[in-house]
C-alpha cells in the first residue's frame, strides 16, 4: 500500500509539474463565454482511502478569472484540523497570454477560523489565499494535497460550483482497498460513475465532467442543488478520532451518534436537578413546565461558537455548561435536554441544515455525517410535538422562525436515528397586518397612529430594533418607512411570547409637507408605508422553474381624514389580481372627509413552470404600479 500511496503521490506531482501548458485565455472554446464570468480549464480532484485511518486528498485546479465577477472564483480556501493535516500546497498564476506573473505557496496564505456565526459542526482552521491580480482576463493554477486520519468524512464533488462559472474539464477519483465499501449519491450528472481496478489492485470510482457552459443567475431560482452537478461519498465502515463505526442508513448513524457523542454528555450537579425540580413543581402541563424550564437555559446561558470534541461533533458536557453558563447549538440542546430530563421530560437532540434563503431537508435516501449545520430540539408531547431553538435568549419557546421551519431534519435518540420534519410556517401564518389612522391637515402635514402586528416568521422582523436606544430606533425606522420628513414622535414595541406569538409596533408619527398643494389640487402618496419598489427582472429564455421559497400575507388598512370639500380628481384605485402564485387586492374609497385605502397581498410558496415567470413579474409590475398611485384631490 505503501507504494501505491507513492505512485499516487508521484503522478500528481508530475501532472501539477509537467502542467506548463498554454494558458492563453483566447484558447477557451467560445461556446463556454456565454455568461460565464471564470472557466475551470481543468480540474482533478481524487481521494486515496489506505486505511480505516488514513486518506489522501489531492486537488489539482486551473481557473481562468474573466472579469471582476469571477475575482471570487480565485480563492483558495483550506479547510484542516487534527484530522485533515495539509502536506503541501503551491500556485502559480498566469496572465490573459498563458504567460507566468507569480507563484504562491502556503507561506502566502492567511489564516483564520471555519465559523458561520450560529455553529458549523467544525473544528476547523481556515487556510485562504486570494490573487492581487486586477487585470483581467487572468489564470490561476494551484494544488494542494490533505492527508485525511478519519474516513467519516468525505469531500463532496462540485464540477461546476455555482453561477457563472463554466468547466472545460473536471474529473473525480475515488480510490480504495476491495474491502472498503461505499455508498454514493449522483446528483444531476449527464454520465454514469466509470468503476475498475487501478494497477496497485485498488477498487476506483470515477467521474467526469466535459464542457459545462455556465449557469446564468435568475431570479426566483431553486435551490442550485436541484440543477447543479455533485457526487456525495459515504463509507459503510469508517474510523473517526480513533472510534470506529458503521452505517447504512439514518437509523444506524443516529445510533453510532448517540451512543459515541451523546450518551455519558447529559450528568447535572445534584442541587441543578433540584433547582429545575422546584421551579416546576406547581406546574401540571408537561409543555408548560417543559417552557418554564427553556427560559430558565436562556436566563441563564449565552451563546458562544465552540466547536469542541471529536471533530466539533460532540458537545460540552451539560455540567460544564451549568457552571460555565455558555456553549455552543449543540452544547445549549444537550444540556436543555438534561434540565428536561430531570423532570421527566423526553427530548431529541435533532440535526438540521439551517438557512433562510432555501429550506433544505436531509436527504431521506442517502445517509452522511455532513449534512446537517445545526442542532435544534425536539420535544415530542402526545398529538403535540414542540420544537425549540436552544441558541438564541431571547426566542419564544415552541418557536423556529425562517432560519429551520419546514425541513427534515435527524433526531438523534438511544433507539437511533429518525427522520423528523419541522413545522411550516404558511402564507396565512406569516401574517404582517397593519392598521394606520392618519390626518392630513390643510397645509399637508400628516400625523396618526399606525400599528402593526407581525406574526409566523414575520415575529422577529423587529427583533433588531429592541434593544438600541430610541435614537438608533428612530433612524432605523426612517429607513424601514419611506416617508419623507418623518418624525417618530412615539414608539412602542411589544412581543407577546406565547405559543402563537406575535410583536406589535405602535407609532405616532408626523411628517410635514406630505401633501403638496398646487392650484388648488391636493396631492398625496395613497400608500406610504408598505411599497414595493420594482418588479423581478426580466429574463429571456428562462430555464429553472420558478420557486417560492415561502409564502406570507400583507395586510393593510389605511384611513386619511381629510380637509373637508374636496372629491377625487381621478379614478380611484382599484386593482385585483388572482394567480396561482399569489392574490393582490387594493382598494380605496373617499365618503366625506375620510379616505380609506385597503391592500392585501398573498405570496403562496411553491415551484411553478419556468413559464411562469413573465406572469409572475407581471404580477408584481401591477404591484408597483398601485404602490405608486397618487391621490389628487380637488375642491368641490
Amino acid at each position: 500500500m505503501r507504494s501505491a500511496i507513492l505512485t499516487f503521490c508521484l503522478l500528481a506531482a508530475c501532472r501539477f509539474a509537467g502542467a506548463q501548458q498554454n494558458y492563453d485565455a483566447s484558447l477557451i472554446p467560445k461556446e463556454l463565454l456565454p455568461y460565464a464570468n471564470a472557466v475551470i480549464r481543468d480540474k482533478e480532484e481524487s481521494v486515496l482511502v489506505e486505511g480505516l485511518d488514513n486518506a489522501v486528498y489531492h486537488v489539482n485546479e486551473v481557473i481562468t478569472i474573466l472579469n471582476r465577477n469571477g475575482s471570487d472564483k480565485a480563492d483558495i480556501v483550506i479547510e484542516h484540523d487534527k484530522s485533515r493535516s495539509i502536506k503541501y500546497v503551491r500556485g502559480i498564476i498566469y496572465n490573459q497570454f498563458g504567460k507566468q506573473t507569480g507563484k504562491f505557496s502556503e507561506s502566502d496564505f492567511e489564516d483564520g477560523n471555519a465559523w458561520d456565526g450560529f455553529s458549523l459542526f467544525l473544528d476547523a482552521k481556515l487556510k485562504h489565499y486570494s490573487p492581487s491580480v486586477t487585470e483581467y482576463p487572468y489564470t490561476v493554477a494551484y494544488e494542494y494535497e490533505l492527508r485525511l486520519k478519519q474516513t467519516l468524512e468525505f469531500p463532496e464533488w462540485e464540477p461546476n460550483p455555482g453561477i457563472g462559472t463554466a468547466v472545460e474539464k473536471s474529473i473525480f477519483t475515488f480510490s480504495c482497498k476491495p474491502g472498503f465499501n461505499i455508498r454514493y449519491k449522483e446528483n444531476n450528472l449527464t454520465g454514469a460513475v466509470i468503476t475498475g481496478k487501478n494497477p496497485s489492485g485498488l477498487n476506483t470510482y470515477t467521474w467526469k465532467a466535459n464542457n459545462l457552459k455556465a449557469i446564468k443567475y435568475e431570479p426566483y431560482s431553486p435551490s442550485p442543488e436541484n440543477y447543479l452537478s455533485s457526487v456525495e461519498i459515504a463509507p459503510e465502515k469508517f474510523s473517526y478520532y480513533g472510534i470506529n463505526g458503521s452505517f447504512t442508513n439514518w437509523k444506524e448513524l443516529g445510533k453510532w451518534n448517540y451512543d459515541n457523542l451523546l450518551a455519558s454528555r447529559k450528568d447535572l450537579p445534584a442541587e441543578t436537578i433540584e433547582h429545575v425540580k422546584e421551579l416546576t413543581k406547581d406546574i401540571t402541563d408537561p409543555k408548560l413546565k417543559a417552557k418554564r424550564i427553556y427560559k430558565y437555559m436562556q436566563d441563564k446561558t449565552h451563546y458562544v461558537s465552540v466547536q469542541v470534541g471529536i471533530g466539533g461533533y460532540q458537545p460540552f458536557l451539560a455540567s460544564d455548561v451549568d457552571k460555565q453558563n455558555y456553549g455552543d447549538c449543540k452544547a445549549l440542546v444537550n444540556y436543555t435536554q438534561a434540565l428536561l430530563k430531570a423532570v421527566n421530560i423526553d427530548s431529541y437532540y435533532c440535526v438540521v441544515q439551517a438557512g433562510r434563503e432555501y429550506k433544505i431537508g436531509l436527504q431521506p435516501d442517502f445517509a452522511s455525517m455532513q449534512q446537517g449545520n445545526h442542532v435544534i430540539l425536539c420535544l415530542p408531547f402526545k398529538n403535540d410535538t414542540t420544537w425549540a431553538d436552544c441558541t438564541s435568549e431571547t426566542i419564544p419557546f415552541g418557536y423556529l422562525g425562517s432560519f429551520t421551519d419546514d425541513r427534515t431534519v435527524l433526531a438523534v435518540t438511544a433507539e437511533g436515528g429518525k427522520l423528523m420534519h419541522t413545522p411550516k410556517y404558511t402564507a396565512q401564518t406569516n401574517l404582517k397586518s397593519r392598521k394606520a389612522n392618519f390626518v392630513i391637515n390643510e397645509t399637508g402635514e400628516l400625523s396618526g397612529n399606525m400599528i402593526t402586528a407581525f406574526k409566523g416568521v414575520d415575529y422577529d422582523y423587529r427583533d433588531g430594533l429592541i434593544n438600541e436606544p430610541r435614537s438608533e430606533q428612530v433612524k432605523i425606522l426612517q429607513r424601514i418607512y419611506p416617508i419623507n420628513n418623518l418624525d417618530v414622535e412615539s414608539f412602542d414595541l411589544k412581543q407577546d411570547k406565547s405559543f402563537d406569538p406575535v410583536t406589535t409596533e405602535n407609532i405616532k408619527l408626523h411628517a410635514r409637507d406630505y401633501a403638496s398643494l398646487t392650484g388648488g389640487k391636493y396631492y398625496f402618496m395613497l400608500n406610504p408605508v408598505n411599497r414595493m419598489d420594482e418588479p423581478p427582472r426580466q429574463v429571456r429564455n428562462r430555464l429553472n422553474s420558478v420557486y417560492i421559497n415561502r409564502g406570507y400575507t400583507d395586510e393593510d388598512d389605511v384611513t386619511y381624514t381629510i380637509p373637508a370639500g374636496y372629491r377625487l380628481e381621478k379614478v380611484p384605485l382599484n386593482v385585483s389580481m388572482n394567480k396561482p402564485f399569489g392574490k393582490f387586492k387594493a382598494s380605496m374609497e373617499l365618503k366625506g372627509n375620510e379616505l380609506i385605502y385597503k391592500r392585501k397581498l398573498e405570496i403562496i410558496d411553491g415551484t411553478y413552470g419556468r413559464d411562469t415567470y413573465q406572469d409572475l413579474v407581471d404580477f408584481y409590475q401591477e404591484i408597483v404600479d398601485a404602490d405608486d398611485y397618487t391621490v389628487a384631490l380637488i375642491k368641490n
